[in-house]
């Protein structure tokens, strides 16, 4: 049983749990991400149970005809074992989705791990040409040149300003610097792409940025926002038009995953706790 303040932010423990609250966001023209819960695993037989789990959920999710797609973290599926477990079971998952049109989402975790998921993304799409999406983080020194590396590569990608305490070496650890970043790496995506910009962000201003760059250079994008988190403002830019879709984390891993993002960094718990006040 997930408590009331968990169950803000994680839809149950079940995929039918799961997929009824996408059909409710489906109703109000929100698409939904689904994210089993389960990540920095060491042990291949657990990296094999989520990639069963995942390509379950594909065939779920085309059968209830809902507007989903899903998203998987690398350490969930095979990264802390090696590289070729996690390229193996990544390419599984994106076939099996691409077969059945169900695009599949990368999502992106600390810096150390930053090469070996972009480098499996990359070769990926471009053998595929398409089919998954990848999770580039603003607080990161190193994503502009990520970002031209992908600029031409059949996928999309989703920017967020970035949820992991990283070091002062190689991240902007200032607040306002990584807002900057980040509308500097915005407006780079909507001149320089031809479409695939997901916007993750709950951020009023970086909304309303994107919807002007959107006008200026015509790119497509669309808005990618967590469950319990704005919902009245993901309806609302529904409503106005706007792709958008809400990240909804299921799974019997809740406790674990909020133990986990608070501990990797303390703001995590502030963001927590603004959402669950409004």
């Amino acid at each position: 049983m997930i408590p009331p303040i968990a169950s803000k932010f994680v839809a149950g423990e079940t995929p039918s749990d799961a997929l009824e609250h996408v059909r409710t966001l489906n109703e109000r023209d929100v698409a939904g991400i689904l994210n089993l819960l389960g990540e920095h695993y060491d042990d291949p037989s657990d990296a094999a149970a989520d990639v069963n789990a995942y390509v379950e959920l594909i065939d779920d999710i085309v059968a209830s005809d809902l507007d989903a797609c899903i998203s998987v973290k690398p350490s969930q599926i095979g990264l802390g074992v090696d590289e070729e477990t996690f390229e193996r079971n990544l390419i599984e998952i994106v076939d099996y989705g691409a077969n059945r049109d169900v695009f599949v989402w990368v999502d992106m975790e600390d810096h150390t791990t930053t090469d070996a998921t972009l480098d499996a993304y990359e070769a990926l799409v471009r053998r595929h040409g398409g089919g998954a999406g990848l999770c580039l983080q603003a607080n990161l020194e190193r994503t502009r040149e990520d970002l031209e590396r992908l600029a031409d590569a059949p996928g999309k990608i989703r920017l967020v300003k970035g949820a992991y305490d990283e070091p002062a070496e190689i991240a902007y650890t200032d607040k306002d610097r990584v807002d900057e970043v980040y509308g500097e790496l915005l407006e780079y995506m909507f001149e320089s792409f031809d479409d695939g910009i997901a916007i993750g962000s709950h951020d009023p201003a970086v909304v309303a940025r994107a919807r002007e760059l959107h006008r200026t250079h015509g790119t497509p994008y669309e808005v990618q926002m967590l469950m319990g988190v704005r919902t009245d403002a993901q309806y609302e830019l529904a409503a106005q038009g706007v792709d958008v879709y809400q990240y909804v984390p299921y799974g019997s891993r809740w406790l674990s995953y909020f133990y986990r993002r608070v501990r990797e960094r303390k703001e995590n718990l502030a963001f927590a706790l603004r959402a669950i006040l409004g």
